[in-house]
């Protein structure tokens, strides 16, 4: 039996299936953390947005009907984590409201420890090439 179900190939289409303001929220977003993190290489994976960095992934976002979701946070910045309790909504996300503009001043220093984070567990711990 064929699956109904939507199977996205590009961030390009998974953009595309949203209203036109959750898309543009979707774009800034999307160039934000290119801006951030202008190595990244773009894919789909768990049928999200995700930028790989060093063969990892780096962050997933997603859209809801009522939030856009970043995954996933940053671990042991207590700074960094006290700035982000108001959108906090689960041990691994932050979850923005869609009706409201994105903080994207947050979401780039997101972005930035996530490449710190990223880039010394590749010192650590090489991935294997397939």
């Amino acid at each position: 039996m064929e699956s109904a179900k939507v199977r996205f190939t590009s961030i390009d289409e998974y953009i595309a299936a949203f209203p036109q303001e959750t898309q543009k929220l979707l774009e800034e977003l999307r160039s934000a953390i290119k801006a951030s993190a202008p190595e990244v290489e773009e894919k789909i994976t768990y049928q999200m947005p995700t930028f790989d960095l060093n063969g990892r992934h780096l962050v997933y976002f997603s859209a809801w009907k009522h939030h856009i979701g970043l995954y996933p946070i940053p671990a042991g910045n207590k700074a960094f984590e006290k700035e982000i309790s108001r959108y906090k909504s689960a041990k691994s996300a932050l979850n923005f409201p869609i009706d409201k503009p994105l903080p994207l001043k947050l979401i780039s220093r997101f972005v930035k420890l996530r490449v710190a984070e990223n880039s010394k567990q590749a010192e650590i711990k090489p991935r294997r090439k397939k």
